[in-house]
């Protein structure tokens, strides 16, 4: 029920470094930092020479593009053939942006990151201390941090609290049993066709099973089981003004 293979496809080298050692899904949050120093190719060392700030469009090697106005924090950033970068982003290593992945402007990529091919960071997004895998989606104004995504869809305004107010360990509840995480910081876990509505919260360890859907402005905490629908009902009540 909590191995990773039931949230996400297990295919690729990100997927295969980063479950490696892992038993129950959220483990693998502590191995994003060990799998990206592995993994990384830096490729922005001529671009560093002339400092962190882009100013102007840069075509790299493999297709990517830097456009000018990007900030590029740190020599440890890989980016991947074909992916974009758009103006006012900031972007802090250890990084690897996929193949043909998105960084959109004014999003803020925290270090520690690992976007999968075919990804989104939208516009002021931001993420750190998170895996992304390929074809995960945070288009507009969500903050990921500690997390573990698959292919997702984040409606705007999507944020995945990673820490209790109390900043005490993360628990997860599953059928009845309390699992103790070890972590202090630990935001969701998204598998596979998980889609969240706009303004939605996730609580931190939140886990939402494939296919499962987030409906707007809700907030959801615990486990949820794959194709669950969490829906919020409210009363709306109409008044007349009087002026």
């Amino acid at each position: 029920m909590l191995k990773p293979d039931k949230f996400f496809t297990p295919s690729g080298y990100i997927y295969n470094e980063l479950f490696k050692t892992t038993d129950l899904v959220w483990e693998a949050i502590a191995q994003i930092s060990p799998v990206i120093k592995k993994l990384i190719s830096p490729n922005l060392s001529q671009i560093r020479r002339e400092g962190s700030l882009v100013l102007e469009d840069t075509l790299l090697e493999n297709g990517a593009m830097i456009r000018a106005g990007a900030y590029l924090d740190g020599d440890e950033i890989e980016i991947g053939e074909g992916a974009l970068i758009e103006p006012s982003a900031y972007v802090k290593g250890p990084t690897i942006i996929g193949k043909n992945s998105v960084v959109r402007h004014s999003a803020y990529i925290r270090g520690n990151v690992i976007l999968g091919k075919n990804s989104v960071a939208g516009h002021s997004t931001e993420i750190k201390n998170s895996a992304l895998l390929e074809e995960s989606k945070a288009g507009h104004f969500a903050y990921i941090g500690d997390s573990i995504l698959g292919a997702v869809n984040l409606g705007a305004g999507t944020k995945l609290a990673n820490l209790k107010l109390t900043g005490e360990e993360v628990r997860v509840k599953v059928a009845g049993k309390i699992y103790k995480t070890g972590l202090r910081k630990f935001g969701a876990i998204m598998g596979d066709g998980v889609q969240t509505g706009c303004n939605s919260v996730t609580m931190p360890g939140t886990i939402l099973a494939q296919n499962a859907a987030v409906y707007p402005n809700l907030t959801a905490r615990g486990y949820y089981p794959a194709g669950t629908i969490i829906k919020l009902r409210q009363n709306i009540e109409e008044m007349e003004l009087n002026l």
